[in-house]
């Protein structure tokens, strides 16, 4: 077991480069199970989540390949199996896109219901909707769902709720069905026209993906194709804030602004630079007093509910009261109580919080509690006064690649070392 140490106060500034997207990477790995042949999937984000997604595969009988530390290759043509029961499902959320991926070639899908960051309800409804108009019946028993049907036959979807999940889901089982799917009320975000695009490279056809309406012609079958993943705008999101947070002056590099246009425009109201380039965004902060703002989390093209966390952390040392509305997930502030463990003042109401700024945080032994939430504590402890020690870094490591060294290559104090050694408040 490790743990992050941060000697707070250091301005950020230089050049950071963007992994691939990890949300993209968890749908697109299963969707080669589609395929008849062998797939080559470049900027894969070195992350512990695409290790456990990938062992996965493996049991499955896929064969993996790793080129380089960003590149896998992925034969899927021993996949005989639609049974994935690894105990190793429990611990990612995405792993529910096996049930799409394997019922969409077996006609029939067993999967384990999926784990992840405890973030509330994670119901599959919206999915097994999906499921029963393409023809499958489905039972779920002890945790387990199991998925049959003859064959699945196209048709048309209406999504209750807007569902990455459920239109990633839909889509990988349609892809080889009989006749046309359309789904309406589709999630629009990026890593949803990724999958698309990726699937399309393999021989599907499929439109309209990034907008409500998605329609899928099935074909008989998908080949092999080598691809690479869009860069993670999250991530990118996360660094943008830190820039801010510790007045500094950044460089992202490996980024589709257009995904950050929501990220983009908050931080200015905030009070923070922004420039934009065609791959690149600068972002500095050179204010001793940041604006208050007022946030609700939406699907994209709203502002992201994996930003919430690291974007609340910036306004806790803003100026005034900003208010923040969490409309995705029920447990998303959890990681408030560790803020106010550095001195921010913050109030959770069910799913709002009022945050009232402070002048600084203070460093402070804190727990990530799920993946953002441990990205926000960094941020927090990189504008901190004294020493901010992190634990259950491991929620971290699931969507980051090499966070503290790249934070480190910034100018940031940080570095990771064993939980059981003792960390004196002099830390260097």
């Amino acid at each position: 077991m490790e743990k992050i140490v941060i000697n707070g106060g250091k301005k950020l500034n230089g050049k950071v480069s963007i992994s691939g997207a990890k949300n993209a990477a968890v749908a697109i790995i299963p969707a080669t199970i589609l395929s008849n042949g062998i797939c080559t999937i470049g900027n894969i984000p070195n992350i512990s989540d695409i290790t456990l997604i990938c062992n996965i595969m493996a049991e499955l009988g896929a064969v993996v390949k790793v080129l380089n530390k960003n590149t896998l290759e992925i034969d899927t043509r021993n996949v005989l199996s639609h049974i994935a029961s690894s105990d190793l499902i429990r611990k990612m959320r995405g792993s529910y896109y096996l049930l799409g991926a394997l019922l969409g070639k077996f006609s029939k899908a067993t999967v384990l219901m999926p784990g992840g960051c405890a973030l509330g309800v994670r119901p599959i409804d919206q999915h097994l909707k999906g499921f029963l108009a393409l023809g499958a019946k489905y039972e779920l028993k002890s945790g387990v769902v199991s998925i049959t049907c003859d064959k699945l036959i196209g048709n048309n979807i209406y999504l209750d709720i807007v569902s990455v999940g459920a239109t990633i889901n839909i889509m990988l089982a349609a892809a080889k069905a009989h006749g046309t799917t359309v789904i309406e009320n589709t999630a629009k975000e990026p890593h949803v026209v990724d999958l698309a695009n990726f699937l399309n490279c393999m021989g599907a056809d499929i439109c309209g993906a990034g907008t409500d309406v998605i329609k899928i012609r099935g074909v008989r079958e998908l080949k092999s194709t080598d691809y690479s993943i869009i860069p993670d705008q999250i991530e990118a999101g996360t660094y943008m804030t830190a820039a801010a947070v510790t007045n500094g002056n950044i460089i992202i590099k490996n980024v589709i602004p257009k995904h950050l246009d929501s990220t983009i425009a908050k931080l200015e109201e905030i009070g923070v630079s922004v420039k934009v380039y065609d791959e690149s965004i600068q972002v500095s902060n050179e204010k001793t007093c940041l604006n208050k703002c007022n946030i609700k989390t939406l699907p994209y093209p709203g502002f992201p509910t994996d930003m919430q966390p690291q974007i609340t952390t910036l306004l806790a040392i803003a100026n005034g009261t900003s208010i923040i509305n969490e409309s995705i997930w029920n447990n998303r502030f959890r990681y408030v109580e560790e803020l106010r463990r550095m001195g921010a003042q913050i109030s959770v109401d069910s799913k709002m919080a009022i945050v009232e700024g402070v002048k600084s945080l203070n460093g402070a032994t804190v727990q990530a509690t799920d993946l953002r939430a441990g990205a926000a504590l960094i941020i927090a402890g990189l504008s901190a006064f004294g020493t901010t020690i992190i634990e259950e870094i491991s929620y971290i490591e699931r969507g980051y690649e090499n966070i503290v060294e790249k934070f480190r290559e910034l100018g940031a104090d940080i570095k990771k070392i064993p939980y059981e050694y003792e960390v004196s408040e002099n830390v260097v």
